[in-house]
């Protein structure tokens, strides 16, 4: 998966980047690192719950931030774990919106080695950019 954990960005909080050639791999792959911070193997989420999602926001750096505050809102209030199906973007000149579908299953200590628990996405060294090798993310996250 186009991620990788950053050691040296903060120490009490896990941060990573996630990259892909359109904003839209990008995203699936930063909502799979975070997923990832939580749980040790994404394989043992299985697909017993879908969910569509609809966002918007005035940018693609806050639309990302959005999806995975999302992605922990159903986490805590839900007991959800969910991974992105799919992702369907469009911009606008001061809007960017997604929709695309979540699926997961409830949380299960007894089945998912769970790692740590993510309380917020922060905005410490937060940063999303398109570059010419594609789309780039960088993450902290507070746990």
């Amino acid at each position: 998966m186009p991620y990788k954990y950053l050691e040296d960005i903060a120490t009490a909080d896990a941060a990573f980047e996630a990259w892909g050639e359109s904003a839209e791999e990008m995203f699936v792959a930063a909502a799979e690192a975070l997923m990832n911070v939580m749980v040790a193997d994404l394989e043992t989420i299985h697909e017993t719950v879908k969910l569509p999602i609809r966002l918007q926001s005035e940018d693609m750096e806050m639309l990302l931030y959005e999806l995975l505050q999302e992605l922990i809102f159903y986490k805590d209030a839900r007991q959800l774990l969910l991974r992105v199906r799919h992702l369907r973007m469009e911009t606008e000149e001061h809007m960017a919106r997604l929709e695309g579908e979540l699926y997961g299953e409830k949380l299960n200590p007894g089945k998912h080695d769970l790692v740590v628990d993510v309380k917020a996405v922060t905005f410490y060294r937060y940063r999303v950019e398109q570059t010419e090798k594609g789309w780039e993310a960088t993450v902290v996250a507070d746990v």
